[in-house]
């Protein structure tokens, strides 16, 4: 089994990064007295780091330099987006997602 070693400084950036905004409610007491748009941003900055690492894994190639992927992939991650917005249900839009890569793959698409 290949391990990528390089991708542990980097989990642990992002850990380090995020876990102060996921932690702040448990360990600030009156966290509910900030104002709409502090606690929307606190809520939102672990989930938005993670679809930037997600988006850009799905969307842009390894090549050197990255450009972006054509195919299956970025249809199914905007038929998730889609979904997930309309529905407001993760799993419905990842659903679709990976049926829609799995049908392209079996058809010789993707």
């Amino acid at each position: 089994m290949n391990i990528a070693l390089g991708l542990i400084p980097l989990s642990l950036l992002m850990w380090a990064v995020t876990y102060p905004s996921r932690a702040l409610p448990m360990l600030a007491p009156g966290i509910e007295r900030l104002p709409n748009w502090a606690i929307s941003y606190l809520r939102l900055a672990g989930p938005a780091a993670l679809a930037a690492l997600a988006a850009t894994g799905c969307l842009l190639t390894s090549d050197s330099p990255p450009h972006l992927q054509l195919g299956a992939v970025p249809i199914a991650v905007a038929v998730c987006v889609l979904i997930t917005w309309k529905t407001r249900q993760l799993l419905l839009g990842v659903g679709a997602a990976v049926i829609l890569v799995a049908v392209a793959r079996a058809a010789g698409a993707a």
